[in-house]
């Protein structure tokens, strides 16, 4: 079993659910990030979401599309978020998932690049961009290198091939709970854990929910029924006031252990 899914199994088990927390590498620096990720962890995330910056992030909404500019804008690259991510495994053990779209990873390699993830201790990867029936060339590097490939289920994914992509993946099935980009607004909750419970009943690997959750109400009614939730654009929207804002870091780690305290395990201190 990979770190990923057990650390979201092993906080199932005590009836917690894990926060997946997603900031974008290099915004505002990527020394800042560094100091992210670290504070972040200690305010109550369980895994670690770092988006790579990409000129066209089809799946992100303004707030991230703000952040990958800001990157990029440094000079900000994959190979520098695979230097940020080893190291930070010199400091903690946090499962670390990258984001990142296809085209980087072209460009440096698929072989070369599942190779680099390892070493720099990466668990994860999901690409937003990489229909499972394409996959193929990825898998295997994937595979080889115990990194697991985590694929999006949406809520217009016929009962099939949500099968297929469940069948594909590793780690845990990520389910997106709207039809749009990041940062939208969610809407029938309901429907949200109808759809979730029909994915528990297809695999015994968990299943997060993202895209659209950005406060503590939202995160517990999606935490009752998924594995854990994953929050991007509420944490890079105050990441994004950095510069002329010098209590962000403590406005972060406040929101993050709000979010963990509303998911977390019942009368947990």
């Amino acid at each position: 079993m990979s770190r990923v899914e057990a650390t979201l199994k092993n906080l199932s088990v005590v009836g917690d659910k894990g926060l997946i927390a997603y900031v974008m590498a290099g915004d505002p620096s990527l020394e800042a990030t560094e100091e992210i990720v670290l504070a972040i962890e200690k305010a109550g995330a369980d895994l670690i979401e770092l988006g790579v910056p990409f000129s066209d992030p089809i799946a992100d909404g303004p707030t991230i599309q703000r952040a990958s500019e800001r990157a990029l804008g440094q000079g900000v690259c994959l190979k520098d978020v695979l230097a940020l991510s080893a190291r930070l495994r010199q400091k903690t053990k946090i499962p670390l998932i990258l984001m990142s779209y296809c085209n980087p990873i072209f460009v440096f390699g698929i072989d070369a690049f599942f190779k680099a993830a390892r070493k720099a201790g990466v668990n994860g990867v999901i690409i937003p961009d990489l229909p499972p029936e394409e996959a193929k060339p990825f898998l295997l590097p994937a595979r080889r290198n115990l990194i697991d490939m985590i694929f999006l289920v949406a809520p217009t994914t016929p009962p099939d091939r949500a099968e297929m992509i469940v069948k594909t993946g590793s780690g845990f099935v990520y389910y997106v709970p709207i039809t749009g980009v990041t940062g939208a607004k969610l809407t029938d909750e309901d429907d949200i854990g109808k759809r979730i419970r029909a994915l528990k009943a297809i695999t015994d690997r968990p299943v997060a929910a993202g895209f659209g959750i950005s406060n503590p109400d939202q995160a517990k009614a999606i935490a009752a029924e998924a594995d854990g939730i994953i929050v991007g654009s509420a944490l890079v929207r105050i990441i994004g006031t950095a510069a002329n804002n010098p209590d962000y870091l403590k406005q972060l780690t406040d929101l993050v252990s709000s979010l963990k305290k509303a998911i977390g395990k019942p009368n947990a201190e």
